[in-house]
């Protein structure tokens, strides 16, 4: 049975491979992104068109979009920057967690009428930072804990409405965010020592794809021979 799944940041890296995946199969990809061209090419029924550097405008976007029921929702969109707590600026910190917390926590809060019509699924992509924050990944790190918080606090929450909630913590994949991750640390990259989009976007399918009888609650992975993040020279 196809299935309605919404997908943040459904313009490139592992959201579109995701959108081409569940598309391939027969579902309805809900694509999100901050304008329509960034869609473009990408396989989608309909579109949630909202900046999530500003949550506030999320109650409009989702009103438009008139979605009552909903199986899944997929908060992949993040946003990233490299530097320590002494240099940080207050910029980035209201921008990531804008981004990366606030515009989770409300777009979930909003589709969760259409969640519950549907005993729908709520997956969170978290990253090993989310467990242990590295030097330098202090903004980012803070966000992916607070994600950690919003899920485990959603899933006690939610379990009696039938709603499942899955924290994803993945590891070195091959992204545009990986990538601008080691040249801010002016480190190498080797993508054959990474999981590629395509391991991941399955990964994603198999958990939402769970028997009823079970949930997965939370899931980490990695290659098995990650390159270190090391600066060159």
């Amino acid at each position: 049975m196809s299935k309605t799944i919404l997908v943040t940041g459904a313009g490139r890296g592992l959201g579109r491979t995701l959108a081409e995946r569940l598309s391939e199969r027969g579902d309805t990809v809900i694509g999100h992104a901050r304008s329509a061209a960034a869609l473009d090419g990408v396989p989608h029924a309909a579109a949630l068109i909202a900046d999530l550097a500003d949550p506030a405008g999320l109650a409009d976007a989702v009103a438009a979009l008139g979605v009552e029921r909903l199986d899944a929702l997929v908060h992949n969109a993040g946003v990233l920057n490299v530097n320590p707590v002494a240099e940080e600026t207050l910029e980035w910190w209201q921008r990531t967690m804008a981004v990366n917390v606030v515009s989770v926590a409300e777009l979930t809060r909003l589709l969760l009428p259409a969640l519950r019509a549907a005993q729908g699924h709520v997956f969170f992509l978290n990253s090993g930072a989310g467990l242990h924050a590295a030097p330098r990944l202090s903004s980012y790190a803070a966000s992916k804990h607070a994600l950690k918080a919003i899920a485990d606090a959603l899933r006690a929450e939610e379990q009696a409405n039938g709603v499942r909630v899955t924290s994803f913590y993945p590891s070195h994949f091959d992204t545009d965010m990986q990538r601008g991750l080691r040249d801010q640390y002016d480190s190498d990259y080797d993508p054959s020592r990474a999981m590629s989009r395509d391991t991941v976007a399955k990964t994603i399918l198999a958990v939402l794809d769970a028997p009823a009888d079970m949930v997965v609650n939370e899931l980490r992975t990695e290659p098995p021979n990650p390159l270190p993040i090391r600066p060159r020279g």
